[in-house]
């Protein structure tokens, strides 16, 4: 709990709506989960918020990450090297008695993990697919798929997506890395809302770095 002696900061705890349905989920400080949402085998770190409808599974996302509705992040891969691509195949059990959940498919399934970095912006209806890293500070476009990993500090949109440009030059994303704001403590976070919200990027660069 963030202390509630300091009227600075509210409740730490995450707020998940009612409708959302979470299976082995990690969850962050200040972090959201939104109507019927559906997460497994997911970690989120602060302040990481799921809009409305957003599916993901077998994920790891940092932390200030803004995944906006009907995201899917790790998008089911279906076996299209068997004679079905059907669930009849790795999910049986579904069917007939005596038939359990194939667990190599699982496995495999578990092993293609997504990773997302810190401060990314996920827009409305994007795919995330397996094994996909998506870098620190990145824009994915809404109804994106993407296919490939996406570095830090890049936008990218499409099916597949690629590379729009970049969200900031080179040596300010690099600055930007190094300064690791996400890791800050709360107290220092409240501290700059103001700078954040008034500077621009290098001069608060300049102000807060070192």
């Amino acid at each position: 709990m963030a202390d509630t002696d300091d009227p600075r900061f509210s409740n730490d705890q995450p707020r998940i709506h009612p409708s959302a349905q979470l299976k082995a989920v990690k969850l962050g400080k200040f972090s959201e989960v939104g109507e019927r949402v559906i997460l497994r085998d997911v970690t989120a770190g602060d302040f990481t918020y799921f809009e409305r409808h957003c599916e993901g599974i077998y994920a790891d996302v940092g932390r200030f990450c803004s995944i906006a509705a009907n995201v899917r992040i790790n998008a089911l891969e279906h076996p299209m090297e068997r004679l079905t691509t059907h669930k009849i195949s790795y999910r049986p059990n579904e069917f007939f008695k005596y038939r359990g959940v194939d667990g190599a498919f699982r496995a495999r399934r578990q092993a293609k993990r997504v990773s997302i970095g810190h401060d990314v912006w996920i827009g409305h209806g994007a795919v995330v697919m397996p094994a996909i890293q998506i870098g620190d500070g990145a824009v994915i476009g809404a109804n994106a798929v993407v296919t490939k990993n996406v570095a830090p500090y890049t936008i990218v949109a499409g099916n597949p997506a690629r590379l729009i440009r970049l969200r900031f030059p080179a040596e300010i994303a690099a600055r930007l890395e190094r300064l690791a704001w996400w890791d800050w403590p709360h107290e220092k976070l409240f501290e700059a809302i103001p700078d954040i919200q008034s500077l621009g990027i290098e001069d608060f660069l300049s102000k807060w770095e070192g």
